[in-house]
Order: C-alpha cells, then structure tokens, then sequence
C-alpha cells in the first residue's frame, strides 16, 4: 500500500466536480487505491476522506467512525435518498488540517451507494439498513 498525499486548501483542484464511476471500474486496481486511501486517511488521521482529496476526481469516498479503526466503509456514486430536521456537530477536514467548526447537517439521512465491489448499500443513521 502507499501514502497517498492530501490536497490542502487553497489547492484549486479540490474544486474540481467528481464524475460517477462507472461499476466497470470496480476492478481490484480500484480497491488497491481504495486501500490506499484508508492508509492514508488512518495515518492522517481521519474518519473519511473523499477521492477528490487524494487528486483522484471520481465520486466516491472512504469512512471508519468506529473506535477500533475496523469497519471500513466505502461509498461509490453516494446519493441521499431522505432527510429531516437538523442537528450540528463540530467537524474537521483532512484538507483543511488544524480548522474545526459547527456544521449543520440533516439528521436522520439515508444514503444509497455501491462499495467497491459493486453491491449496493443502504445506510440510515443507526448504520446499515
């Protein structure tokens, strides 16, 4: 595996639009950079990094809230699918290091995706649905 390396704000191309993936791609180059970029986001360390962080500018991105560092999620084409109400939380961002900062995000959400083999997943706020 290989440290891949974090843009960082100012860098214009985190502005770059992330296209989909097509499911064509998920071959096991896609999940060795996928396992690139969960070495990366641990080293950082993080909870989730996006591709575009890493100059890869397609839409999908790594996530482990867990404590123990073991449930390894992977989020391709993500879509939200529900939302209601509010709730903010304080959130930092690997490309902008040192910055912390409420945030207001819907609360419950319901994302719909494809991990890196392809299969969909449903999470909902409680994990997966």
């Amino acid at each position: 595996m290989a440290k891949l390396t974090i843009l960082e704000f100012p860098d214009p191309r985190l502005r770059t639009v992330a296209r989909a993936v097509d499911p064509a791609e998920l071959d096991d180059a896609f999940r060795a950079h996928v396992a690139d970029m969960f070495e990366t986001m641990y080293e950082a360390p993080g909870i989730g990094l996006a591709a575009s962080q890493v100059d890869d500018h397609r839409r999908f991105m790594v996530i482990d809230v867990s404590e123990a560092r073991d449930e390894r999620r992977v989020f391709v084409n993500p879509r939200i699918v529900a939302r209601e109400g509010e709730q903010v939380c304080q959130e930092g961002c690997l490309s902008v290091p040192t910055i912390n900062a409420d945030v207001t995000r819907a609360a419950p959400n319901v994302v719909q995706a494809l991990d890196e083999f392809g299969k969909a997943v449903e999470v909902g706020a409680d994990g997966l649905l």
